[in-house]
């Protein structure tokens, strides 16, 4: 039995197989793997899972079949909290797989992906009776062939939406990106979309009247971010000795609409996800670092003077 979701996701969930190596492989090598681990991964997929451990109900909207990575990410699901009831399931579906190569001396990544067998959900699936007690809804670059229409059906029912966007492909549905609520983007990504380089101007450019915020993210540069109508405020990155910065984006996404979603002003959100992003930094891999609530509200009270900087 399942309860409506405060919080539903649509986006990539992926299958992230890591191997440590001791030094990248040059062509006609051989060399000794040093460890391997399988973790849950995606933009939307550890977003939700964030959203879930920060107190929240979500859920997750796409397309698994019936084969093993499927069964992996819904398990993981599961595991976190995060419901997958609206799920749809075809026989040939299957979440993007990745294999990642990690150079130990170095730290560097190398990710091999595929995704042929993405599917998403089709638009006639995606009705107002899904969204029944949805507070906010999550969409990602992946979903851009359907967001046009989840945009509207949601606005339609007022619920603001949350976008996580990686290309510049966004400006094809410019339409749509004028009326997403929550825009978080990341610094080079809204720098394509823009023209602009710096954040003051990007925050300039893709403020709307139907936008509620702009965020801009620089991983240790912190982010910064900008309530229409409002000025421009800094955040800087906390202090953590990161181990891998895998998902950090995504979990920036979770923790700001748990945020929310509990009550918490735009200001808030962006504390606790800035120190929610840097928390899973401390860990490896997408979503072993992810905080509680307790542990994210006891980091941050450790750092009071990390605090928002007006800018402009």
């Amino acid at each position: 039995m399942h309860i409506n979701p405060d919080f539903i996701g649509f986006g990539a969930v992926t299958v992230d197989d890591f191997i440590h190596l001791t030094h990248f492989p040059e062509q006609e090598s051989k060399v000794k793997i040093e460890a391997k681990y399988r973790y849950g991964g995606g933009l939307a997929g550890t977003a939700l899972v964030a959203a879930a451990r920060l107190g929240t109900n979500p859920a997750y909207f796409g397309v698994l079949g019936d084969d093993e990575l499927s069964e992996f990410v819904i398990d993981a699901f599961h595991k976190h909290g995060v419901q997958t009831h609206l799920c749809l399931y075809e026989q040939h579906a299957e979440p993007t797989h990745a294999t990642i190569l990690v150079d130990k001396t170095s730290g560097s990544r190398t990710v091999l992906y595929q995704n042929r067998y993405f599917q998403l959900p089709p638009i006639s699936s995606i009705t107002s009776d899904k969204f029944a007690d949805c507070s906010m809804i999550f969409i990602d670059s992946a979903s851009l062939p359907i967001i046009d229409h989840v945009l509207a059906l949601a606005h339609s029912l007022e619920i603001p939406v949350l976008a996580d966007i990686e290309n510049k492909s966004i400006t094809q549905h410019q339409k749509s990106l004028d009326a997403i609520d929550h825009l978080i983007l990341n610094i080079k990504t809204a720098q394509e979309i823009t023209g602009e380089q710096n954040p003051n101007s990007i925050l300039r450019a893709l403020e709307t009247s139907k936008r509620k915020v702009g965020v801009i993210t620089a991983g240790a540069e912190g982010c910064w971010f900008k309530v229409t109508g409002n000025p421009i405020f800094h955040m800087p990155a906390f202090p953590i000795k990161a181990v891998d910065t895998t998902g950090c984006g995504d979990v920036f996404h979770g923790a700001y609409a748990a945020a929310l979603l509990r009550g918490s002003k735009i200001f808030q959100a962006v504390i606790q996800a800035s120190a929610a992003a840097g928390m899973k930094a401390t860990r490896p891999g997408g979503r072993a670092g992810i905080p509680t609530l307790s542990q994210l509200e006891q980091f941050i009270k450790s750092h009071e003077e990390i605090q928002p900087e007006l800018i402009d």
